[in-house]
């Protein structure tokens, strides 16, 4: 549609000025000229002298970019994206999206290592003209006046503006972990892959507020004031508070190392959760004036968060699973008919009856258009919470039913394999599970959209020949037939050195009945509409916090400051900002979720009604009896035992035009094929690297 490129361009005009400003920040142009007239235009008895000016121009286009967004996608047809090959603009692109491994960042395209050295670019431009700037004005008499030496006071200047960059970098922190982020989408991206874009953000926004609180330390020692580190001012900085907010960030910070994260995934999982103190104190440390330069990302954050909570208070009816023999199981959950999802998509599942508190996110592994009512997962019994759950579900006497909540689901608004004339699937052990939601997506648009659908080469390593049987849930449990795909597996084994003698263990299927309270998985806004009903909820929430903030400062703070910020607390009026905006958020959310929740109440009765096959079903040689759609798939695998794949081979004799290579896998698999694409000896190999979660 002729409006969605509009719509793109505004987004980025918008974008491209807050740029400016953000050069513009650290220049004397900026503090002398333009900041004093903006502010004297701004100023009122309901938003201060500062407040209207911050959120003028730093608050309000980030957030308009958001809505914006919401409007963009609520207008595209996921259709017409997913049925469109690329044209020549794109393949003009395929040279900047050439995977890179750099080292500290991992495999990154040429477009995130350009716009990364831009960020950082604009991080050094901003530090070194606070620099020269201030130091400029800093001289042994004026150093003097405040019984400094001149090192001390350009310390003292440098420990500020330290801090002042590093509000840059936290403007932008939360924008990546905003699951169901209109900009995420907007941008073509995914909540799990931009993790990477939060992971650098973090590391950048503490090593700058780190050196910011040891700078001050060090200034206030040489100059015998350390008594200002317990300083808590009525109005302006408030010391005490920067200091709970930085040590907060760095329990946090420390457990996100990867060893740590790694080996004591629970103790990241909950020091996570001290950003909440992270973010409050440091709103009381600097003032909600200028905190309100990083609110945009954070506020976004807030309220898909609370989407989230009105999301997973609901139980979603656990239909049936599948237990394969390698301590693996594939759970197939109802959903709403309407509630649509990309291949490689996620969701998050928490099983009340194992840990009311996690929540742990896997790839899906069916496809929305060819299974309109269920929505499954694949879970692989390796760690203690999926360990248990395995062994839950797949006991010889499993419980008639569990409590399931479910987060989700998260993936991007859009995918392009058709473009591609042949697709080379490349994955290492549980890696298989989103390409399984890319064939089926592919079945269904071979069956049923009759469309030309490109090759598909899978390839995948797995240690046991048990896991072999994950290549079984190719096929959805409701027998679809199998499809007219030129599909070719090649599984290699490669901790055993041949065939097992042995009889296969077999493949069951568990089927659950619906509890009371159980409804199908729907999106938390409804299926239809529902960037537009986001849209609303950003506005809505944004306009209520406006509101109520400017009439609680007209008639209670007004009267008692003056708009001196010299009187009232600026702690007390941050806290009541904070409060202010969760109780918005909190208003505008629920109207959005209870209109939603009116909406499927339909369907939701429609489930309880569902009937759970009373039968067992049939096996036969020790697995689930085949069909003629199995048989077919076991013909298109070869099985290769103790090797490993020759991935250059694979890749350097394809001569096809266009070729998509998705790697899913363990990081050195990935590194591996990253460098094979990006070697320059080829092409036609267009890599992408496929997250999951298992």
């Amino acid at each position: 549609m002729a409006i969605r490129p509009a719509i793109a361009a505004l987004a980025v005009a918008v974008f491209g000025g807050y740029l400016v400003l953000l050069v513009g920040m650290p220049t004397n142009a900026y503090k002398v000229t333009w900041l004093p007239v903006l502010r004297a235009k701004t100023t009122t008895t309901y938003f201060g002298t500062n407040q209207g000016a911050t959120f003028l121009v730093f608050t309000s286009p980030l957030l308009l970019i958001a809505l914006l967004g919401c409007v963009y996608l609520h207008l595209g047809k996921k259709s017409e994206i997913n049925n469109i090959k690329s044209g020549d603009g794109e393949n003009r692109l395929e040279i900047w999206k050439r995977p890179m491994i750099i080292k500290g960042l991992g495999i990154v395209s040429r477009i995130e290592l350009a716009f990364f050295l831009m960020f950082i670019a604009l991080l050094v431009w901003n530090l070194a003209t606070y620099f020269h700037n201030d130091f400029a004005r800093i001289t042994t008499k004026s150093a003097a006046l405040d019984g400094e030496k001149v090192w001390e006071a350009k310390l003292d200047m440098a420990a500020l503006r330290l801090g002042l960059v590093g509000n840059i970098a936290l403007t932008f922190l939360f924008f990546p972990v905003t699951r169901g982020s209109s900009v995420l989408q907007f941008l073509g991206l995914t909540s799990e892959a931009s993790v990477k874009y939060h992971i650098w953000l973090g590391h950048i926004v503490m090593t700058f507020f780190t050196a910011h609180g040891l700078s001050y330390i060090i200034f206030w020692v040489s100059t015998h004031q350390l008594s200002q580190m317990v300083e808590w001012k009525n109005t302006g900085v408030s010391n005490l508070a920067g200091e709970i907010s930085l040590l907060a960030g760095l329990f946090l910070w420390v457990t996100t190392y990867p060893r740590i994260r790694r080996r004591m995934f629970e103790l990241f999982f909950y020091t996570h959760h001290l950003y909440i103190l992270f973010v409050f104190f440091f709103v009381l440390h600097v003032g909600i004036s200028y905190a309100s330069i990083m609110l945009p990302g954070f506020f976004l954050f807030i309220v898909d968060r609370y989407l989230r909570l009105m999301q997973s208070r609901r139980h979603v009816h656990l239909v049936s699973a599948r237990v394969l023999p390698c301590h693996t199981v594939e759970l197939n959950f109802s959903k709403s008919k309407g509630l649509n999802y990309s291949p490689t998509s996620i969701m998050f599942v928490n099983v009340a009856s194992i840990s009311k508190l996690q929540w742990h996110p896997f790839t899906i592994s069916s496809s929305s258009s060819l299974e309109s009512d269920t929505i499954s997962v694949i879970i692989k019994g390796e760690g203690k919470w999926t360990s248990k759950l395995n062994d839950l579900v797949a006991s010889p006497s499993p419980p008639p039913r569990l409590d399931v909540s479910i987060e989700g689901p998260y993936g991007p608004a859009s995918t392009d394999f058709l473009r591609h004339d042949l697709l080379v699937m490349v994955s290492g052990g549980s890696g298989v599970t989103p390409f399984i939601s890319i064939i089926r997506d592919l079945i269904h648009t071979a069956e049923t959209l009759k469309n030309q659908t490109p090759q598909i080469l899978l390839i995948t390593a797995f240690k046991n020949s048990t896991d072999l049987t994950i290549l079984d849930l190719i096929l959805p449990i409701s027998g679809t037939p199998f499809p007219n795909l030129n599909l070719q597996i090649e599984a290699y084994v490669t901790r055993e050195k041949q065939q097992p003698q042995q009889e296969k263990k077999s493949t069951r299927t568990v089927w659950f009945k619906p509890g009371p309270a159980d409804a199908p998985l729907a999106a938390t806004l409804g299926n239809d509409n529902k960037w537009l009903w986001l849209g609303a909820v950003i506005a809505g929430s944004f306009i209520i916090y406006l509101v109520s903030i400017g009439i609680l400062t007209r008639y209670y703070i007004y009267p008692i400051d003056r708009n001196t910020n010299a009187i009232f607390s600026s702690a007390a009026r941050g806290a009541l900002h904070a409060l202010f905006i969760c109780g918005a958020v909190v208003v505008a959310a629920t109207a959005g979720f209870v209109w939603s929740k009116e909406r499927g109440a339909k369907e939701t009765t429609q489930i309880q009604s569902m009937e759970t096959p009373t039968a067992s079903p049939c096996y036969v040689g020790g697995r689930e009896m085949e069909s003629l759609p199995q048989q077919s798939l076991a013909e298109s695998i070869n099985v290769y035992y103790g090797e490993r794949p020759d991935l250059k081979r694979y890749l350097f004799e394809r001569k096809e035009s266009s070729v998509g290579v998705l790697v899913c896998g363990p990081k050195k698999l990935r590194h591996q094929v990253a460098n094979i694409c990006s070697s320059g000896l080829a092409e036609n190999l267009h890599f992408e690297s496929i997250s999951f979660s298992w």
